[in-house]
């Protein structure tokens, strides 16, 4: 009598509903993640991305192009394009704004590169960051790890932002924070309209950059001067 092992994946949202977490496409689970628990998806994705295979009627079997394709999928999926949900958050030191700077500073334009949650299609573009530091600074080759980080997972443009708000505020803590992301969607593009060259805009504006409309205008004249187009 054979016995149905647990799937590796059941064994990871069994965890994370025991401690009451959410899993979604955008969520971050590495804290839930123990050893050879990432190797074992893996190789389960490797798994079933084969049956979607077989049932496209693809045969993999003799088809020397699409031959070892759900274990590069598998690998891509897990390790690159989706990373950002299983890999802990980048290190980011931050140091004391020793000269009381509260002056703007903007970061960008930084490549970012995703996945839409609705279809798994591409999404590519760029991210500016306008800041006004509070006590706290970071290097500004943090603010690209922390756009990678949230960017590499199943998400839609206007959550992705507010994850990215979210996470360098609650590091920094800035007096005021501006995020500007535009990106090309290939779910519009490669399918449904196929509309070439459309891109979505999106900004979160937080503290000064909220509240004061000289700063606002101020900081999106600087990310414009330093590549942003509004199309």
């Amino acid at each position: 009598m054979s016995v149905l092992l647990p799937r590796p994946g059941d064994t990871v949202r069994n965890r994370l509903k025991s401690a009451g977490r959410t899993y979604l496409a955008n969520d971050n689970i590495s804290d839930a993640l123990l050893p050879g628990d990432l190797a074992a998806i893996e190789h389960e994705v490797e798994r079933c991305t084969g049956a979607m295979l077989d049932a496209l009627v693809i045969d993999t079997e003799n088809d020397h192009n699409t031959r070892g394709t759900a274990k590069r999928l598998a690998k891509m999926f897990v390790h690159e394009v989706f990373a950002g949900r299983y890999l802990p958050p980048p290190t980011c030191t931050d140091f004391p704004n020793v000269r009381s700077m509260d002056e703007i500073y903007v970061v960008g334009p930084i490549t970012v590169r995703s996945a839409c949650s609705h279809h798994l299609c591409p999404i590519e573009g760029e991210v500016w960051f306008g800041v006004i530091p509070g006590e706290r600074v970071i290097g500004i080759s943090k603010f690209s790890r922390i756009a990678n980080w949230i960017l590499s997972r199943p998400q839609i443009q206007e959550e992705a932002i507010m994850q990215l708000a979210d996470e360098v505020e609650s590091i920094i803590a800035p007096r005021g924070l501006a995020v500007v992301l535009s990106a090309r969607h290939s779910c519009m593009t490669w399918r449904g309209v196929k509309e070439d060259g459309t891109t979505m805009t999106t900004s979160v504006m937080r503290g000064i950059f909220r509240d004061g409309p000289a700063a606002r205008a101020e900081v999106l004249s600087l990310i414009q001067a330093k590549g942003f187009r509004c199309r």
